[in-house]
C-alpha cells in the first residue's frame, strides 16, 4: 500500500509533553467497527476515561501487558581515531545482541567508522560523569552501529545507567530536555525486564487502583515481554509499505503464559493486548490455528491492512504518527476507514498524542 494513504496533519498542541495525573485520568476512544450492525449498541466512536476500561470487558477476559523496563539507553561521548581529534557523539542503544555488544542508532552517522573510539560519560562541555568505552565493530545503514563495550554483562547494565539518559520519544525532546521526572513517568508501574529503549505506552495509563477495578470484574493478567527499541520512532521513508524494513526487536513468551492465553480462548474469552509491542509478540508467537505458543527470539513482524489477526481480539493503544507503522497496525486491527476517523475526531475533540496522551481502546474488525 501507499505510505501516505496513512497521512494525516495533526496540529503541533496535540502533543503531550506530560503524562495525565493521575495517570488513569487519561482519556480513552473506544472504537468499535460492529456497532453500528449491533441494536442499541454505542456509536462506533465513544469517548470515556480510561478507569472506565473494566465496563468495556467481560470476566474472563485476558489483558496482556508488556513487563519490558526502559533503560537510560541515550548515550552521550567524544570519538577518538588515530590522527584526528575528539567529536562530540551520540548514541541511542536499541537491541542487545551480547553480554558486552548493543546494536545502536549513532549521529553523526556518516563521520563513524569501524575501529573508532567512544568515551561516553562525556557531553561536550559537560563534567566528567563516568567511564564507558567502547569500540565501534560494525557500521551499518542509516546510522546504525554495533558497539562492543569495554564492560559486559552486570557491569556493563551499572555504567549505562550511571551514564546514560531516558531516550524521550523526538517529538518530545525537540521541546524539552529530559528531567528527573521522566525516570518515573516514562516506566510502568509493573516494569520488571531491563532492557527497553522506549517504553510499551499504553501501559503508561495503569494503576494500582485500576489493577483493583479490573481484579474485581474478573479480569485476568499476564505478563510477556518485548524490548521496545529506537526503531519504533523512525519514520517510514518508502513511498510503499512492501519496501519497508522493520527493525527487529527481542522478546519472548513463556510456556505457563502461552499456555494459560490459550486456555483463556477455549472457553470463549477473549485476549486485550495493551499495547501494540505485546500485539506484536503474541501474534507473532501465533500459529495459523491461532494457538499460541512458547516463543523467543527477535520479531520483525509488519503489520499493514490484510494481514489476518491470528489471536488477539482486543486492544488499547495510544495515538500514533502519521505515516508510521503504528498508525498501519491500527488500520489493519480496526479498519483503515474507521482508524482515519477516529483520528479526525481524536483531533478535533482534544485528545492528547503519543507516548505520554490518551489511549484507544479498539475492537477488531473482523470478529
Amino acid at each position: 500500500m501507499r505510505v501516505d494513504l496513512f497521512d494525516f496533519d495533526l496540529p503541533d498542541e496535540r502533543i503531550a509533553l506530560r503524562p495525565a495525573e493521575p495517570r488513569d485520568s487519561a482519556r480513552l476512544l473506544v472504537v468499535n467497527p460492529h456497532a453500528k450492525s449491533v441494536p442499541d449498541a454505542e456509536s462506533v466512536l465513544s469517548d470515556h476515561r480510561v478507569g472506565d476500561l473494566p465496563s468495556f470487558l467481560r470476566a474472563g477476559d485476558a489483558l496482556v501487558f508488556n513487563d519490558t523496563k526502559v533503560i537510560p539507553a541515550q548515550l552521550e561521548g567524544i570519538r577518538h581515531r588515530e590522527g584526528a581529534g575528539g567529536q562530540q557523539v551520540s548514541a541511542t542503544l536499541h537491541m542487545r545482541v551480547g553480554p558486552s555488544r548493543w546494536k545502536a542508532f549513532a549521529k553523526p552517522g556518516k563521520r563513524i567508522k569501524e575501529g573508532d573510539r567512544i568515551a561516553f560519560g562525556h557531553s561536550g562541555e559537560s563534567c566528567f560523569l563516568g567511564s564507558l568505552d567502547a569500540t565501534v565493530e560494525e557500521k551499518g545503514e542509516a546510522g546504525e552501529v554495533m558497539l562492543a563495550f569495554d564492560l559486559s554483562g552486570p557491569a556493563l547494565d551499572e555504567a549505562i545507567a550511571a551514564v546514560g539518559h531516558i531516550p524521550l520519544p523526538p517529538y518530545i525532546a525537540a521541546k524539552r530536555p529530559e528531567d528527573e521526572r521522566d525516570r518515573a513517568d516514562y516506566q510502568t508501574i509493573y516494569a520488571r525486564e531491563e532492557g527497553a529503549v522506549a517504553a510499551p505506552t499504553a501501559g503508561l495509563h495503569f494503576t494500582p487502583g485500576l489493577f483493583e477495578a479490573l481484579d474485581s470484574a474478573g479480569i485476568e493478567r499476564h505478563f510477556v515481554t518485548l524490548h521496545v527499541g529506537a526503531g519504533t520512532f523512525l519514520p517510514v521513508k518508502a513511498d510503499d509499505t512492501d519496501d519497508h524494513k522493520m527493525h527487529l526487536e527481542s522478546g519472548y513468551v513463556s510456556g505457563e503464559i502461552a499456555a494459560r492465553l490459550n486456555a483463556v480462548k477455549a472457553r470463549g474469552g477473549r485476549i486485550v493486548c495493551v499495547g501494540t509491542t505485546s500485539l506484536r509478540l503474541i501474534e507473532s508467537a501465533a500459529g495459523e490455528s491461532g494457538e499460541i505458543k512458547p516463543w523467543a527470539g527477535a520479531t520483525g513482524i509488519f503489520i499493514t491492512p490484510g494481514y489476518r489477526f491470528k489471536a488477539v481480539d482486543m486492544l488499547m493503544t495510544n495515538f500514533h504518527l502519521p505515516r508510521s507503522t503504528l498508525f498501519m497496525l491500527v488500520s489493519a486491527f480496526a479498519g483503515f476507514d474507521t482508524m482515519h476517523a477516529a483520528y479526525k475526531h481524536a483531533i478535533s475533540t482534544g485528545y492528547r498524542f503519543y507516548s505520554y496522551g490518551d489511549a484507544s481502546l479498539l475492537f477488531r474488525k473482523d470478529q
